[in-house]
């Protein structure tokens, strides 16, 4: 609590955009409290919960530009030193079969997810630059929003209580969000065959 509360003063002369600064710092540097500075943000004005949501996502896409440079220029050593031969070929497998849910899905995860290690193996992969900032950017959109809407229903307390049930049913937690995936695309899908059966019709 404490380090966050020094977080929050040092970014009081940002103003709004400090939960941009605090997210862009999360990503680029070593972890930072952004969750609860995010969520302070949205507690104390309400109406302002798009905006940090968007600045928190868009501070996180950049914020991981270094790391991808340095998985880019070489990191493949950097990441085996860091995980197991079994993880490294388990992370590569899911890239090659969709590189941006391999790399979005993480994204959309709260700590101790160890997210840096999914945004270098997308630049030792070699996954466009392109689809690199739009996934983080998505993943970390749907994480700070479900962590904003969390927060106007239960307070900024919602964090550590997440946090916790994170870490105690990390499975659950995981089975549950790909579930809610699996459900979309399947809705989006179908949205999509209507539309273009729709389309073919009308042209009849």
């Amino acid at each position: 609590m404490r380090y966050t509360a020094w977080i929050l003063h040092l970014l009081a002369p940002l103003g709004a955009w400090g939960v941009f600064a605090i997210a862009f710092a999360d990503s680029a540097l070593l972890g930072m409290p952004v969750d609860a500075i995010v969520a302070f943000y949205v507690y104390q004005d309400h109406r302002g919960l798009l905006f940090y949501v968007l600045m928190a996502s868009l501070g996180s896409a950049l914020g991981s530009i270094p790391l991808y440079v340095i998985g880019y220029q070489g990191g493949e050593k950097v990441l085996r030193k860091r995980i197991s031969e079994e993880r490294f070929l388990r992370i590569h497998r899911s890239f090659e079969r969709h590189e941006f849910w391999a790399l979005m899905f993480p994204g959309m995860l709260p700590p101790p997810m160890p997210f840096k290690i999914f945004v270098l193996a997308a630049a030792v992969f070699e996954m466009r630059f392109r689809d690199f900032m739009a996934a983080i950017f998505a993943g970390r959109f749907v994480r700070f929003m479900a962590l904003g809407l969390l927060t106007l229903w239960f307070g900024p307390q919602v964090v550590g209580l997440a946090a916790t049930l994170f870490r105690r049913h990390i499975f659950w937690v995981l089975g549950a969000v790909a579930v809610g995936l699996v459900v979309w695309l399947v809705l989006r899908g179908r949205g999509h065959r209507e539309s273009s059966l729709g389309g073919s019709s009308a042209s009849r």
